[in-house]
């Protein structure tokens, strides 16, 4: 197709910069050529962030960045540059910082103006035409009559920025106790939805990191309230809207309270995550749902993110084109009664009652969202049918419509793969086969961690961020390096082989050396190799996806272990400590941190298997939720430190530690757990 406009984004690889590539805005990447037009040409710059499944995204796209009215008025204003935030995560982290401070909320698109020398001074997220318009006109005309009154601002807005994620060491004695979790539980419960599940708001998001640790907690302290709690926000969510009941997989978020309608992309993060949460879920209870959930989630990343190579994809759109050539949110997903009617002819009543064709199912425009309101066992006596009969009902109608839904417009693929994202995948295949067992689940993980060993690794032991065309591009974050590191240590625990534990040895060695603030003890999510932005940032706080410096410092504490290393120990100490003041009263934005917690106010235990059998004692171990533990082991002698001098010929040893105190080694796994359950040390 001949298109009659095209900018610099058109030599860049991400499928969001693409998207604007024949935009009629004259955009330019992120880079130095760019910045250094803005300071030739004295203009502003404007810096629009997104990414390929943002809806808001495509319609301010099609409102304004497709608009040569308004193209004309941001090329002879401006110097636009478009920044792909999964690309580009630290300088998105910036300037939503910016956005935060400006207007106390943030979001996607984000439209972003700053003076020549990157520093910002307006700021916000989707506006309509006529707004944007307005504010661009405004800002424009005030840098040409009074550019003072901008710098002075800027100057302001900075000290701001740099001071949103400071943190000063903690100098006060580590104090890191039951009653403090406690104490932040109680005050985080206040806000739990006992109804639906999740927190008392819209949107809903998943959070997955949240209930990982709460299902630790009140495992571990026999909570009962609080197990229930995750059970019901587990079963809400599986059987919502949100979650994908054709094809398996979890959206976004939810718009509304009760996880019914979904903002429908779907993102790699997330499903990630929420196998190794309904995992270890399933572990515990045993509930055949939450097996199901895993199943069917692994199912659709096979489908359809995943690589030949073993790479995964980041994301499915949000939008779709409808039959009739309109593009709309969920326009891939969602029925018609009439639809559904002639395709499940014969157990239709069933159907409409299982996944709520009915008021409850209703979305808009005559169009439903599958979700389910009823457990299998009231539908059962409901129907009075057995669960045989029901179960293959379930599986013919998901294959028919999944059959159907393949012949509609698919939602675009953001194809690019990221390190970071990867090996929350990857460590999500490791905990399925952990629970399950199904070694198709570790020779996936095993093919995406050799992935990233032989592309996103370099010579000089650092990691790369991005990876498409064949081309691995953008020096890692701390998030690549703690995600992977965790992944890789995960792997090890699963499969007793020491590449694993070695190679996430080396990249911690390798964080210390490029991201490290010895003035504080923690790490700089930009690696000293980078240009500088405004800011260098810390990232510590919970989101969606964990701070990246609370999965480091877990790391650490786990390291610290493997190899005997005080520094790691200390180091993850100091970081917990330094983080500490700020979470009892924000339980649900450090729960990372509080899992971490966990292991300093109970028993962790090493458990050291030598011998022969290794491998089978491994998986023996593994068929009990027994968080509070790393495992070693080897089928042969070696010389790391809590395997050294453990291995005898022909015999298979359990070595149960706390703080290199031993009981006397034991041969079967069940008298290990035992060990370890009944705090016998």
């Amino acid at each position: 197709m001949n298109q009659p406009y095209t900018n610099n984004l058109i030599h860049e690889t991400s499928p969001y910069l693409l998207q604007h590539a024949h935009n009629p805005v004259d955009w330019h990447p992120w880079n130095e050529e760019a910045l250094e037009l803005a300071k030739t040409e004295n203009k502003l710059l404007l810096i629009s962030v997104g990414y390929a499944a943002c809806h808001w995204c495509h319609v301010m796209e099609h409102e304004s960045f497709e608009d040569t009215t308004v193209a004309q008025l941001m090329n002879s204003k401006f110097i636009n540059i478009k920044v792909d935030r999964e690309e580009r995560p630290d300088i998105d982290q910036v300037y939503m910082n910016a956005v935060q401070l400006m207007t106390g909320s943030g979001g996607w698109p984000m439209n972003v103006i700053a003076l020549p020398d990157g520093r910002p001074v307006w700021g916000g997220t989707y506006f309509r035409k006529e707004q944007w318009m307005s504010a661009l006109e405004q800002i424009s005309d005030l840098y040409q009559r009074k550019p003072e009154k901008l710098y002075e601002y800027a100057d302001k807005l900075e000290h701001g920025i740099k001071a949103m994620d400071v943190v000063t060491l903690n100098k006060n004695v580590v104090d890191f106790s039951e009653e403090f979790i406690d104490e932040t539980l109680e005050n985080w419960s206040q806000y739990f939805d006992h109804k639906e599940g999740g927190l008392k708001r819209a949107p809903k998001f998943m959070m997955p990191n949240n209930y990982l640790f709460l299902l630790r907690y009140a495992y571990q302290n026999n909570q009962k309230k609080i197990q229930e709690f995750v059970n019901l926000t587990l079963t809400q969510m599986a059987y919502g809207g949100l979650y994908d009941q054709v094809g398996g997989g979890f959206s976004r978020y939810s718009t509304d309270v009760n996880w019914h309608i979904p903002h429908f992309e779907k993102m790699l993060y997330d499903n990630g995550q929420l196998v190794s949460l309904y995992s270890d879920a399933y572990l515990i209870t045993k509930n055949k749902l939450y097996k199901d959930v895993v199943y069917e989630t692994i199912a659709f990343i096979e489908r359809e993110l995943t690589a030949e190579n073993g790479a995964f994809y980041s994301s499915l759109d949000a939008d779709s084109n409808t039959p009739e050539g309109h593009l709309e949110e969920g326009a891939f997903y969602v029925w018609k009664k009439e639809e559904l009617q002639k395709l499940i002819t014969s157990d239709f009543d069933l159907f409409s009652d299982y996944y709520n064709i009915n008021n409850y199912g209703y979305w808009e425009n005559t169009h439903y969202v599958l979700i389910r309101k009823k457990s299998d066992d009231q539908i059962l006596k409901k129907h009075n049918i057995a669960i045989d009969i029901l179960n293959k009902k379930k599986q013919n109608w998901k294959e028919l419509l999944l059959k159907t839904r393949e012949k509609r417009s698919r939602p675009r693929l953001d194809d690019k793969t990221l390190t970071s994202w990867n090996a929350l995948m990857l460590k999500g295949y490791v905990d399925a086969y952990r629970v399950f067992e199904e070694d198709r689940f570790l020779i996936s993980a095993k093919k995406n961690a050799h992935f990233i060993l032989n592309n996103q690794l370099r010579e000089d032991g650092g990691l790369n961020h991005n990876y498409k065309n064949n081309t691995s591009t953008i020096n890692g974050y701390l998030e690549d390096y703690a995600t992977t590191i965790e992944a890789f240590i995960s792997l090890y625990e699963n499969t007793l082989d020491n590449r694993w534990l070695l190679t996430a040895r080396d990249l911690t060695n390798y964080v210390f050396d490029h991201f490290f603030e010895e003035t504080n003890n923690m790490f700089y999510f930009t690696s000293n190799e980078d240009p500088a932005l405004v800011t260098r940032n810390i990232e510590y706080r919970d989101n969606v996806i964990p701070a990246s410096n609370s999965i480091m410092a877990k790391n650490l504490f786990k390291l610290s272990h493997y190899f005997e290393n005080d520094y790691y120990f200390n180091t993850a100490t100091n970081m917990l400590n330094n983080v500490k003041p700020e979470i009892a009263n924000y339980g649900s934005n450090y729960s990372n941190w509080l899992d971490l917690m966990l292991n300093y106010t109970h028993p962790f235990y090493e458990v050291a298997i030598s011998g022969i059998e290794a491998h089978q004692k491994t998986k023996e171990l593994n068929k009990t939720y027994l968080p509070n533990k790393l495992l070693i082991g080897s089928t042969e002698e070696s010389n790391l430190p809590l395997l050294k001098n453990r291995y005898i010929e022909n015999e298979t040893y359990i070595y149960v530690c706390v703080n290199k105190a031993c009981k006397l080694p034991v041969k079967e796994a069940v008298e290990a757990v035992e060990l370890i359950k009944t705090d016998n040390l």
